[in-house]
């Protein structure tokens, strides 16, 4: 998909959205502190800065999806060898304890 592609997509799902909850765009707008141009451009698919798409997310309630786009990193195995260290998991009757 090219960029306008996901863009046009990404405008027509925040719209979608917007009517399920019946939101005006003027309304969208009040909410979230931007323009009703700023809306409508991004229902269009313009381009639009994430200080514009990030409160229309968070009223529509999506914001939680940006985790799906774009995960936490995970733990690389050599970071978590180096954080688990050896750890003592109980004393013998020698007194010598076990180290695993």
């Amino acid at each position: 998909m090219s960029d306008p592609a996901i863009m046009a997509e990404l405008g027509k799902r925040i719209k979608e959205y917007r009517v399920r909850k019946n939101f005006t765009q003027n309304e969208l707008a009040e909410k979230t502190g931007i323009s009703v141009l700023s809306v409508q451009n991004q229902e269009k698919g313009s381009s639009v800065s994430l200080s514009t798409l990030i409160p229309l997310l968070r009223q529509l309630n999506l914001l939680g999806n940006l985790d799906l786009l774009i995960p936490e990193p995970p733990v690389s195995p050599v970071k978590l060898l180096k954080l688990k260290g050896k750890t003592r998991i109980r004393v013998k009757k020698s007194g010598k304890s076990q180290i695993f």
